[in-house]
């Protein structure tokens, strides 16, 4: 077995597995996604709130500065759903506290460059997350003193 060859996996078929998680366009993050559409928002997706700053939020609003994270039970560490492997468990610990860890660094980044972080599990409902979201992208559309909205030009009427 060369070192290329060697794998964090416990065996061929947990590297698979593990190899086909997808690190976005999950089922949650779609449901997600959806129910903030459906409530006429619009957002980028898989995106970098902070060009300087490696990481993605799942759903960004970049004009009221709101970073929407979904986080997966397992991966985070979801103290209702997280299951801790059997095989190659202090990896798994290990990896958990990382990703909890690396969590709090961006939302601290984020939230002192002027951004709102929320943070969601996957398990939580999408439409009431969807809501949260809305008023929080709401109320960050307020007018700060002094500053101006640009409002889009009247069309013309056309006469039928």
């Amino acid at each position: 077995m060369t070192p290329s060859d060697r794998s964090w996996a416990s065996s061929p078929g947990t590297r698979a597995s593990m190899r086909a998680n997808r690190s976005r366009d999950t089922k949650p993050e779609i449901a997600l996604r959806r129910a903030v559409h459906a409530l006429g928002l619009r957002y980028r997706v898989a995106a970098r709130p902070l060009a300087d700053l490696r990481r993605t939020a799942d759903l960004v609003f970049t004009r009221q500065k709101v970073a929407v994270f979904l986080d997966g039970c397992f991966w985070h560490g979801c103290e209702e759903h997280h299951t801790r492997p059997s095989a190659n468990a202090p990896y798994w610990s290990e990896k958990v506290r990382r990703n909890r860890d690396r969590d709090q660094d961006t939302t601290a980044r984020l939230t002192e460059a002027g951004w709102l972080v929320l943070r969601y599990w996957e398990h939580e409902d999408p439409t009431e997350a969807a809501l949260e979201v809305e008023a929080a992208v709401k109320a960050r559309r307020l007018v700060a003193p002094g500053e101006t909205v640009k409002r889009p030009a009247s069309r013309p009427q056309v006469e039928s």
